[in-house]
């Protein structure tokens, strides 16, 4: 029983819609209605500016890194490990900002709080994916490549790390890491198809933009 309530209230943590809070906490609106129309914190950037969105961005990953901390209060049920229990409350954050019950399942695309549930899980295996990712992006501009190669990267050293250096690394954790990398290039199949094509738009550091097709 413990475990059904730590992963349901993970779950709920992460359906909280930080970016559509924040956004009409500031005076900005319904971001569902302006941007990209998501709720992201790379959407909320372009539309209204990095003061705002950098809480986005903290709210976000942060829920993610809760619920794992979250987790770690509750006991696990008889033959469940608290890696395990760990785990299942992490996705189910994830799966909550993708598929929140408060918008009627229709959310963000899981950057950010994936990116707060596997860094209170592995830190170093996701420094590295999250250097691919600002590197990416430096280079070519493109949010949605950096998240796709980053969440791939992570997955990748995970993989490495249990198998051929025959690390004492719990097996879930590359269940984790194949779940992150297929749920962030499903979000951003769009993305994918308007690379193949050419007509993503790069991301702006500096300047704002309400009409971008891009979706966090």
């Amino acid at each position: 029983m413990n475990a059904v309530l730590a992963i349901a209230l993970t779950y709920l943590l992460g359906a909280v819609p930080f970016g559509l809070i924040i956004s009409r906490l500031a005076g900005v609106g319904d971001i569902r209605k302006l941007g990209s129309g998501n709720i992201g914190a790379t959407n909320v950037w372009r539309v209204a500016g990095f003061k705002i969105a950098v809480w986005v961005f903290v709210a976000d990953i942060g829920k993610g890194a809760l619920a794992v901390l979250m987790a770690r209060y509750f006991v696990p049920e008889p033959g469940l490990r608290p890696d395990h229990l760990y785990v299942i409350c992490a996705a189910a954050a994830v799966l909550g900002h993708v598929f929140p019950v408060y918008l009627g399942f229709r959310g963000g695309k899981g950057v950010n709080t994936a990116l707060g549930a596997i860094v209170a899980l592995l830190p170093v295996e996701t420094l590295i994916g999250l250097g691919v990712f600002a590197v990416t992006v430096l280079l070519f501009r493109y949010v949605s490549l950096g998240s796709i190669l980053g969440a791939i990267s992570f997955c990748v050293v995970v993989v490495i790390e249990k198998f051929a250096l025959k690390s004492p690394l719990e097996t879930i954790y590359v269940y984790l890491s194949i779940l992150v990398a297929v749920l962030i290039v499903f979000t951003h199949r769009q993305n994918i198809k308007r690379l193949s094509n050419g007509t993503e738009n790069r991301f702006s550091f500096s300047s704002r933009q309400t009409k971008e097709t891009d979706r966090e």
